[in-house]
């Protein structure tokens, strides 16, 4: 095995999920073409720079591409999910937070606005802030620091927006009967989250929360006496562990491929990320 390659327990989980056709002229071999994928992520290079090893860099592209819109590295992701959860590995204290990319000028290239023309730059999970052109990767990892859902805006939008269809991706399937794991035990969040309409979410699910409260909606309830209500519960020891998602975000971005975007649709950047936490999952099940 070659640096940045998979490993023999890591191909183990991702073959079954591969389809072969039964006909048709001689195929590159799936384990080198997957190889190349993870390389290139791994490194950030371009595609037509991939060494020779791997394949022509056209066929380890198109079939990126296609299981890119067939969902195979998010099946891989919940596949290798569903495998911790039947052990008992995944901690459900699961942490919520986004972190912003920037995008190459490589990734802004294509055409926006579909076949129309215009330009929207909303298109593909990309965004004008004050970096310039950004990718935000809004995130859900359990206690132990592994994604369980991962969600991609535009890099303007703010987190608090995107909490609840966050949370609503977690998914993780049971390998017997029974319906997909979805709801956790308690989330803990920064201060970006902290809004009422988000806390009645989550009391309306049961689940239980660790979200700070902010100093003018602290100030606002204080004013209000009585009316203000409660204080929300508020957990110092616990949110100690806040600190576990953005551990999570350095070992993504330890991908030169997703600490930086380089793909144009947003279909085959979240697809790099969905390869790159499978590859988180399977080094630690």
């Amino acid at each position: 095995m070659r640096r940045h390659e998979l490993t023999d327990r890591e191909w183990e989980l991702l073959a079954p999920l591969i389809q072969r056709a039964a006909t048709g002229r001689p195929r590159v071999e799936d384990r080198q073409i997957i190889n190349g994928m993870v390389y290139k992520i791994r490194t950030g290079i371009s595609w037509r720079d991939l060494p020779e090893r791997y394949g022509p860099w056209k066929t380890v592209y198109t079939r990126f591409r296609r299981y890119a819109l067939e969902g195979m590295f998010t099946r891989a992701l919940q596949q290798v999910q569903a495998y911790a959860d039947e052990v008992g590995d995944i901690n459900w204290l699961v942490q919520i937070d986004s972190t912003v990319v920037r995008a190459h000028q490589h990734a802004a290239t294509g055409r926006k606005g579909g076949s129309t023309g215009r330009t929207n730059r909303n298109d593909h999970a990309l965004g004008r802030s004050r970096g310039g052109l950004t990718t935000k990767i809004h995130l859900a990892c359990d206690g132990k620091g592994r994604p369980l859902a991962i969600l991609l805006t535009p890099g303007q939008r703010h987190d608090s927006v995107y909490a609840r269809p966050l949370l609503e991706r977690i998914r993780v399937p049971r390998t017997g009967l029974g319906r997909p794991r979805c709801k956790p035990d308690q989330v803990i969040a920064d201060k970006a989250y902290s809004s009422r309409g988000f806390r009645a979410y989550l009391r309306k699910r049961g689940i239980a929360c660790t979200i700070p409260e902010k100093a003018d909606q602290m100030q606002h309830r204080r004013s209000r006496g009585r009316r203000g209500g409660r204080p929300p519960a508020f957990d110092r020891q616990i949110y100690r562990r806040r600190n576990i998602v953005e551990r999570c975000f350095n070992r993504l971005k330890g991908f030169r491929g997703i600490a930086t975007r380089y793909d144009k649709t947003a279909t085959s950047y979240e697809a790099a990320v969905n390869l790159a936490s499978f590859l988180l999952w399977a080094r630690s099940v």
